[in-house]
């Protein structure tokens, strides 16, 4: 399932998308912050062009995981995205993503002036594949399996 991110900022949002399998992300467009209903509306417009089956809108909860202004503005707009469109929308902490994204260009050795563009749609390829790695991890968890009927009556505390 191909999955689309949203890194929302005051003045830009990021979106990158996953590839069709849901493994790999990858930074696809910056758009200018408009207005909260016009954003999810484009965004919509977007995930539906694109096939898109999950929206994932990232939240920069602060330090001590409480919600401050700018997760709130987030949960606003995945709550509007959700008002407009049918495709599925959840969130995903997101905190610290542009300094990772800005972190990874310069081991990259990237240009200053390449540094120095709007790193929006690389944070949100950052949190999308942090999304897509976790659900991978969640996949790859083995599950318990009793050998035997006493084994299964132990574990049912």
């Amino acid at each position: 399932m191909r999955v689309l991110c949203v890194d929302p900022g005051e003045k830009r949002i990021g979106l990158a998308v996953s590839d069709p399998s849901g493994t790999i992300a990858r930074p696809l467009i910056i758009l200018e912050h408009r207005s909260r209903e016009a954003d999810a509306r484009e965004i919509v417009n977007l995930a539906e062009s694109l096939g898109v089956g999950l929206i994932v809108v990232g939240v920069p909860y602060t330090w001590n995981g409480t919600i401050g202004p700018a997760a709130r503005r987030a949960l606003r707009l995945a709550d509007a995205i959700r008002a407009v469109g049918s495709v599925a929308v959840i969130t995903w902490d997101e905190s610290g993503s542009s300094q990772r994204a800005q972190s990874l260009l310069r081991e990259m050795h990237a240009s200053r002036k390449k540094r120095r563009e709007p790193l929006d749609h690389r944070a949100a390829a950052i949190i999308l594949q942090d999304f897509l790695d976790a659900q991978t991890d969640l996949k790859a968890r083995p599950t318990y399996k009793p050998e035997t009927e006493d084994d299964e009556e132990c574990h049912k505390a």
